[in-house]
Parts: structure tokens; sequence; C-alpha cells
């Protein structure tokens, strides 16, 4: 995670502010104990989606380095006032109920530009800019945009960055902290970073080259059985054996995080051979085909994401095989897994 904050940093322009994005429980790795390594990386700045979230990550940082992203209710205005973070609006509706307090609070003006969710139309931002400005309760300390598909559309994400512009062009007031790009904007975009930039899923080794993954994900072989032609395996028997093969269950699920789109999809690691997947993918277990796997045991350690010996499987993989993206193959990892942290 440090090394990984650090080579984004390294690619931006100097001065440019880093907010590591560790919403949903730092995408699934643990939201403390990642922050505090992204800080020691060069991080300027936390970035959450909930107060909840905000809330586990207090003396990390001062209070006001933490942004709250996520669009919040009215009747959370005086939680969000009294957190000390800093709150996104999009409205002067909401402007309104957050300034009602005795705190002066500060907060990021979010721009919509392209994304067509939170954030107020490009027309609206400086007239809400100058309300926010008046009040005395609420303090600017930014203005902010999100990029639909930098990672894709090189277009689309020029035509958002010059909305941005033209509506900050527009202020009578200072606008405090300019942050646009996200993780794909900041490596395809370096130019647009302004202030600042938010990045998550480059933090934790994916979608951005040369960083390395943060999360290795493993379970345990718990059992050890052949099958012989004709046997099927799992629910719904949706593989059928041809030959005998040795099948292998493995104490992980899609409790846990093994999506069941990958039933009869991918292979794990174990004893640095790739394992296929076979059958469904249970709620507890998954089972696969040891047929590749010499001197099998039960208690072998089965790798779903990270590396064992020379062979090595990433999220984005993972991702392939479960017909879905990275940030979701490592915020689905469920609560029970154990997290283990190491240098």
């Amino acid at each position: 995670m440090r090394a990984n904050t650090a080579t984004i940093l390294a690619h931006l322009p100097k001065g440019t502010k880093l907010f590591a994005v560790v919403k949903a429980n730092g995408y699934g790795h643990g939201a403390h104990r990642v922050a505090r390594a992204a800080l020691n990386g060069g991080a300027w700045g936390l970035a959450v989606a909930t107060l909840e979230e905000a809330e586990e990550l207090t003396g990390l940082v001062k209070a006001e380095r933490v942004l709250v992203m996520g669009g919040l209710s009215p009747r959370a205005a005086g939680a969000a006032a009294a957190s000390g973070c800093s709150i996104g609006v999009s409205s002067v509706e909401f402007a309104k109920v957050l300034g009602d307090r005795n705190e002066v609070v500060p907060v990021h003006l979010k721009i919509d530009t392209g994304m067509g969710r939170f954030g107020c139309r490009p027309d609206e931002a400086a007239s809400i800019a100058k309300f926010i400005d008046k009040a005395p309760s609420l303090r600017l300390a930014g203005t902010w945009t999100h990029f639909a598909s930098a990672d894709s559309d090189e277009a689309l994400t020029h035509k958002q960055f010059d909305r941005f512009i033209a509506a900050l062009e527009a202020f009578e007031v200072e606008p405090g902290l300019r942050h646009a790009c996200n993780s794909a904007g900041a490596r395809r975009f370096p130019g647009f970073a302004l202030d600042a930039v938010r990045t998550g899923i480059a933090l934790y080794g994916c979608e951005w080259p040369g960083t390395k993954p943060a999360l290795s994900l493993r379970s345990l072989v718990t059992h050890l059985k052949t099958v012989v032609p004709g046997d099927t395996v799992g629910y719904g028997a949706t593989w059928r054996a041809t030959a005998r093969t040795p099948v292998a269950t493995i104490a992980i699920g899609y409790a846990d995080g093994v999506h069941r789109a990958r039933s009869n999809r991918g292979h794990v690691l174990i004893r640095g051979h790739r394992a296929p997947v076979i059958g469904a993918v249970s709620m507890d277990a998954i089972t696969v085909d040891a047929s590749n796997v010499p001197g099998i045991q039960v208690g072998d350690v089965a790798t779903v994401i990270g590396g064992d010996e020379a062979d090595h499987i990433k999220a984005e993989q993972v991702a392939t095989w479960s017909e879905t993206i990275s940030w979701e193959v490592l915020t689905s990892i469920g609560s029970r897994v154990e997290r283990r942290y190491s240098e």
C-alpha cells in the first residue's frame, strides 16, 4: 500500500495532494490498516462514502482531511456537522440544512459534469458556491467532479474536464481544493490532476501498471475424494466426470467473496499448480479438479487471489471469470474472512 501510493504520486505533478479512497472497508482490505499505510506512503487525506466509515478512521488524520463523498440525507446533517469531516454537497437545500449549526462545516461542492449521479449542474455551481461562501457556518474547502469513463473514453473525459474548468471560471469565490481525477483519470490524464486526486483501486494494486497487489486471498483444502465417470459435483449437477478425477473441496464460497458466476470457471493455485473450479460455487465451499496437483493433501493452502510459487492470480483475472470488475471482486470479500497484515 505504501509503495503503491508513492508510485501514483510520482506519476502526478509535484505538489498534487492525494485522497486515498478507503470506502467499503478499504475495498475489502480493512479500512483502518490500509488508510494508515496510504498515509505513510504520502497520501494527504482519506475519502469514504459514509459517516460511519469516516468514524472508523478517527485519529489517523485531521478530521477535515477525511472527505465523506456519498450523498447524505438531511437527517444526517447534524452528525455530519459534528464529525468535523469535509462533507460532499450538491445542492443549496442540503447546504442550508448542514449550515444550520454552531460548527463551521468544511464542504466540497460536487459538480456533475457527465457522471449523472450526485452533483449540481455546471451552470448552478457558481451560485451554490457563493451561497456556501456567505453562510457563516459553512466553508468551501473544495470543489470536485467525477469522471465517468476515464479508463475508456478519452473524448468524454476531456469534455467533462472542460465543463468543470468552465464552471470554476464562473466562480466569484475561491473554490478550495479542486479535484477531478479518480484512479483511471490520474493514470491516463495526469495533466488533469489540479490540486488533488482521489485514488482507490490503484492503491490496492489493480488497474495501474507498476503497482503491486496488496492482497492475497487464501483458504484450505478440507476434503479429498475421487469421482468416477458419470459422477456429478455440486448443486444442480452442472459438472459431470468423464474419467476418474481427484476432487478437492476448499473452505471458501460466495459468502466469502467467490462469486457464484465462478461456477465451472477459472482456477485456484495449490502447491504452485492451477486447479480448475468445477461444479457450482456454494455459500461456504468450492470444488476443484486436483488432477494437476501432485501430492495434494487435506490442509494444503489454496490461493484464490495472489501468488503461489511461480504462478499468480490477479484480481483482474478473477474479475473476468466472474464477469465483473476488480472493484467488486475485492469489495465482495466477506466479513468472516480473517484479515492478516504483514510488512
